[in-house]
């Protein structure tokens, strides 16, 4: 039965990955496009708003992996 538990948190942390670049980089690509528009010092706070909302993506889905983890392990308990 734990074998099973085991292959099934295999998949949810490959798309959580590839979700989690996904999202980085649309956020990177648009805060870098942004930024290069407006230019001068309005530049720089689109430069701190990109990187909060990188750091934010990250946090969250770590986030949902521990909740996941947790809850796994506590369906697993006798």
């Amino acid at each position: 039965m734990a074998d099973a538990a085991d292959g099934s948190a295999s998949p949810n942390l490959g798309s959580r990955i590839v979700v989690t670049w996904a999202e980085l980089t649309v956020v990177g690509l648009a805060g870098g496009i942004l930024g290069t528009t407006v230019g001068g010092p309005p530049a720089l706070v689109v430069y701190f708003a990109t990187t909060l909302l990188s750091v934010g993506i990250l946090l969250y889905n770590v986030n949902v992996l521990v909740q996941r983890s947790i809850t796994q392990q506590l369906r697993n308990e006798p």
